[in-house]
């Protein structure tokens, strides 16, 4: 007997780009397309795991350590965060990711798409959709004038902030337990990116903003709140999820939250572990749907970014989620929603077409 076709993934946030500048700066279209033994994603892969697409994100890598999330470890902690990336630095490494992006695009590995319209085109004909993202704005001028040429390029999604602050606010930090409450909110220059988000049809990613921050966008902007890659807070009390409230807010506005699959997100214990069983995504699932509503709810792995669960592994360990969802009750219909159905709804919602 055959195995059943993969529910299909278009998945909200992975940082393979970053992978590929650092692992095979010169070499990154074969690595992606033929695929490699290390990393979560690439081409062959996906195809095995059922991905279809997804948002490819472009993270300012620290210029001399680490992000800190292999310091997440224990009953309690506070890592301490790189400092901010100047403009230049920022500028280089984001447009280097930009340029292996475009690149993938033409050897054959994948599509830039501008457009739910475009997306379902390059899935109709198996190739995978690719969402130009950025997270972290570093690379932005407060004049916007890196923002014009971004968008011209394909941006159609951004995170104000990494975790670290950047001119335009202040992210949350990797502390556990704590509450996102944790400082300031958006600057006038994070104000002023919200509303030419908003005049660009950009979808605004709420993942690393801390919860002041993530209030000032609910309050300026005109789009449905969107968290790419968070999971919820009274599963897993860490300061990078999202609380109840947070919850209903992004439900009101018709939005949209992505399951975060890196274990420190997951865990009540807050660990960087991937000895992490798949029940707790389950428990983080059921309890993001039961705040957020069925059609606000799908996937946003941060492949190539965090520690996944074991079972999990990389992006072919797909099925093995969808298992236990159906184990646990989940009907095809939901897990269809969950994949990629949801997804859609909420880039249609928010860019027009």
């Amino acid at each position: 007997m055959t195995e059943p076709a993969p529910i299909p993934v278009f998945d909200g946030h992975n940082d393979v780009l970053l992978r590929l500048l650092k692992a095979h700066a010169g070499t990154a279209e074969t690595a992606f397309i033929e695929g490699t033994e290390t990393g979560h994603l690439d081409l062959p892969r996906a195809r095995k795991g059922g991905f279809v697409g997804g948002m490819f994100a472009m993270f300012p890598p620290p210029l001399k350590s680490s992000s800190g999330m292999d310091r997440m470890q224990g009953g309690s902690y506070a890592v301490q965060l790189p400092a901010e990336l100047g403009l230049a630095d920022a500028q280089a490494s984001t447009t280097a990711m930009a340029s292996i992006l475009l690149r993938l695009e033409r050897a054959g590995g994948l599509t830039v798409c501008r457009s739910v319209a475009e997306i379902r085109a390059a899935v109709a004909k198996q190739s995978l959709a690719a969402v130009f993202h950025i997270e972290g704005c570093e690379a932005i001028d407060t004049d916007f004038r890196m923002l014009d040429l971004l968008y011209a390029a394909g941006l159609r999604s951004l995170g104000i902030v990494w975790s670290r602050p950047n001119a335009f606010g202040h992210g949350v930090p990797f502390v556990f337990p704590s509450t996102p409450d944790t400082g300031p909110g958006l600057t006038d220059a994070g104000r002023a990116l919200v509303r030419e988000c908003n005049d660009r049809r950009i979808l605004i990613d709420l993942s690393h903003l801390n919860e002041k921050g993530f209030w000032d966008v609910a309050e300026l902007s005109s789009a449905p709140l969107v968290a790419t890659h968070s999971n919820a807070h009274s599963v897993c009390p860490h300061a990078r999820n999202l609380t109840d409230r947070q919850l209903d807010a992004i439900r009101e506005s018709r939005g949209m939250v992505g399951l975060n699959f890196a274990t420190a997100f997951l865990r009540p214990d807050g660990s960087m572990n991937a000895d992490t069983d798949l029940e707790v995504m389950v428990r983080h699932l059921d309890a993001l749907i039961e705040r957020v509503g069925e059609d606000g709810v799908g996937l946003g792995s941060d492949y190539d970014g965090a520690t996944m669960p074991a079972r999990i592994k990389d992006v072919a360990g797909l099925p093995h989620l969808f298992e236990a969802l159906r184990a646990h009750g989940y009907d095809d219909a939901l897990l269809r929603k969950i994949g990629t159905e949801n997804w859609y709804g909420v880039l249609e919602r928010t860019w027009g077409r």
